[in-house]
């Protein structure tokens, strides 16, 4: 039995993460205006501020006049009375709610619109707005989704408390209630205001007026520091929202908190990106721009981005030619300086969609129906790569009537001396992908190169885990101390392969780690490991990471992900009957969680017996009736 007793599984979850000390109060935007008024003037149009507002005549874009949508076997009539907006909902089942607009999200190219489906809980309507074409559309078209299914829009995976709201509006605390399955969230202010970059303003304003500053904060009362030449900690302000990630927290960070202290970032794992990075699913921009040689040479999203207005610095190629043109940048030396806008470079026609530099280097994908993203991952295109590795290139997206043969083909023609044609890393990915036997070798030798991007020698380690070994072990424990906080935090599951002294030695220093998500990962990994194997400093250590971690997990109560992990860790303890609790708290909130029922009815027969485990089946076949593990169990369990 692990030192980590389950005998508190039912309390843990409501500890209370201390307050910060001093942390300043947050103020709201509109106090910025006065001394501000270039900067509030910018930000009050961008889509920053138009994030999530209020409904009202100048917010609702939609037609909510007497409008009606249908879709299969759902109904909605939209409808106005006095100054509210209403949904009737006639859902496929037959049910019918109506709902008061409790607001807006987002300006182009679509807005979407939450109601409140019970008190505090705020649910993220699935059909939206085209702003462009004004009609309404159905965010999953070609999905099934009955009220009872838990990606339904009244279910866990479309609650905007939990999965939205952080990153659309200013000092958000999302409190949800285990016990009562309820919300009480709040925020400083709805919308992406100053604060939500600055951080919180009062002790600003206690500068401004000549007041004694707070420890914490920098000389301007902020606790996050703009324009002192720090590129990566403003990256990582931005990343915190333009991310694909796991939070670890309750809400919004303070302004200033590390990346790696309040999140878990996705790696280049399958089904968020194809295998030589490019993006596949919504990852919105960080782990992108990682991979880059933009990044690594110090550019940062404001060297293209103006920040307040959150719109380009420039126009069309413009942006790109502040520093790839003839004249460069003094900023990046090592730059060369040739002409790139030009049909010499490109070799398409002057002023065509294929001279623009997006169009090669940012391949766009459209998710949410019309919202086109662009990849910033700034790759040259490489169509023989994708030919070997079945990824797609910028070519073939613009010459669909083209073969990736026919793609390279140009490009060898065009750029016959390229050094950029070369291995890459997405072979060895591809491999991994598809769980060949001999990846293995392929993905070490990416995860110690320290030519490769962070973010690759991260996801290298993370394919590597199917492969785990003693020997693989050895071969990653340096990466325990690697520089990069993601390739130390996917360095730790590798070592679950090795004997238990030597993985409680190399793993006790992470326990200490500056970075929150690389001890969470390393206290993770001692959930297994017997209490008394462990020296008394060491036990303190494990405490102290535990506790952040059960304190982690506590703050996403209202995810079925989570109780997954709960029934995995009580599993680990050998505890059953908290292992069916959390797996049917992950049925209760998605019925459709396939992966859950055979464990649940599993548990119900060792906690219960036959007949509980055929009762428990019974339940889970009506759900989901062709299910082949469930059909096994049938078999299996049949008197």
């Amino acid at each position: 039995m692990s030192h980590l007793s389950l005998a508190s599984l039912s309390t843990l979850f409501f500890l209370v993460v201390p307050a910060w000390s001093q942390v300043p109060a947050y103020v709201g935007s509109d106090r910025c205006a006065d001394c501000h008024k270039e900067q509030v003037s910018a930000w009050a149009s961008s889509h920053h501020a138009k994030a999530w507002t209020k409904p009202g005549p100048d917010t609702v874009l939609a037609n909510f006049d007497g409008t009606e949508y249908s879709h299969d076997g759902m109904t909605v009539r939209f409808s106005t009375e006095g100054d509210d907006y209403f949904a009737e909902v006639t859902e496929k089942d037959g049910t019918t709610a109506r709902y008061k607009l409790h607001s807006v999200v987002g300006v182009a190219p679509l807005q979407q619109y939450l109601f409140e489906t019970e008190p505090g809980r705020l649910q993220s309507f699935d059909v939206v707005w085209d702003t462009e074409k004004s009609e309404w559309f159905h965010l999953y078209p070609d999905q099934d989704l009955p009220p009872d299914d838990g990606l339904h829009w009244t279910g866990p995976y479309k609650n905007w408390n939990g999965r939205c709201a952080e990153c659309h509006a200013t000092g958000f605390q999302k409190n949800y209630g285990p016990k009562t399955g309820r919300y009480s969230s709040s925020q400083s202010e709805i919308g992406v205001g100053c604060e939500a970059c600055h951080g919180p303003g009062s002790a600003h304003l206690d500068w401004a007026t000549g007041k004694a500053l707070a420890e914490g904060v920098d000389e301007y009362g902020f606790t996050m520091s703009w324009g002192k030449g720090d590129t990566e900690a403003e990256i990582q302000q931005c990343a915190g929202c333009h991310s694909r990630r796991e939070p670890l927290q309750d809400g919004n960070p303070l302004p200033g908190t590390a990346f790696h202290d309040a999140y878990n970032l996705s790696v280049l794992r399958p089904g968020l990106y194809h295998p030589d990075g490019q993006i596949l699913d919504e990852v919105y921009v960080y782990g992108s721009f990682l991979q880059s040689k933009m990044y690594a040479k110090g550019v940062g999203c404001m060297n293209c981005h103006e920040p307040h207005g959150a719109t380009l610095k420039a126009e069309g190629n413009a942006v790109c030619t502040q520093c790839h043109s003839p004249v460069g940048n003094a900023e990046f030396p090592t730059l060369a300086k040739q002409a790139y806008d030009s049909p010499e470079h490109h070799h398409h026609p002057k002023d065509s969609e294929g001279a623009q530099c997006k169009s090669c280097h940012m391949i766009e994908r459209v998710y949410m129906g019309v919202d086109g993203r662009r990849d910033h991952s700034f790759r040259i295109p490489r169509p023989e790569l994708g030919a070997r590795i079945g990824a797609p290139d910028a070519c073939t997206d613009c010459h669909g009537n083209k073969g990736q043969d026919w793609a390279a083909e140009r490009i060898a023609e065009w750029f016959p001396q390229s050094d950029r044609r070369g291995a890459h890393f997405g072979e060895a990915f591809a491999k991994a992908f598809e769980a060949s036997d001999d990846a293995a070798s392929e993905l070490l030798a990416l995860a110690s190169s320290q030519k490769q991007p962070a973010i690759v020698r991260a996801t290298a380690l993370y394919l590597l885990q199917p492969y785990g070994s003693p020997e693989i072990s050895g071969q990653t424990a340096p990466l325990l101390s690697d520089g990069d906080p993601l390739v130390r935090a996917n360095a730790v599951a590798l070592q679950r392969s090795a004997q238990v002294d030597e993985r409680v030695t190399r793993l006790s220093p992470l326990l200490q780690d500056g970075m929150q998500s690389v001890r969470l990962a390393a206290a993770r990994e001692f959930l297994a490991v017997r209490a008394e194997t462990l020296s008394p400093s060491q036990k303190a250590l494990v405490g102290r990471a535990m506790a952040d971690w059960r304190r982690s997990l506590s703050n996403r109560l209202d995810f079925p992900e989570t109780h997954m992990v709960l029934g995995g860790m009580a599993l680990t303890l050998r505890d059953a009957k908290a292992a069916e609790q959390a797996f049917r708290e992950v049925v209760k909130m998605d019925p459709q969680r396939a992966e859950a029922w055979p464990m649940l009815v599993r548990l119900a027969q060792i906690n219960g017996g036959p007949a509980a485990a055929r009762a428990v089946l019974r339940e889970a076949l009506d759900i989901l009736p062709n299910d082949p593990q469930l059909q096994r169990l049938a078999a299996e369990l049949r008197p």
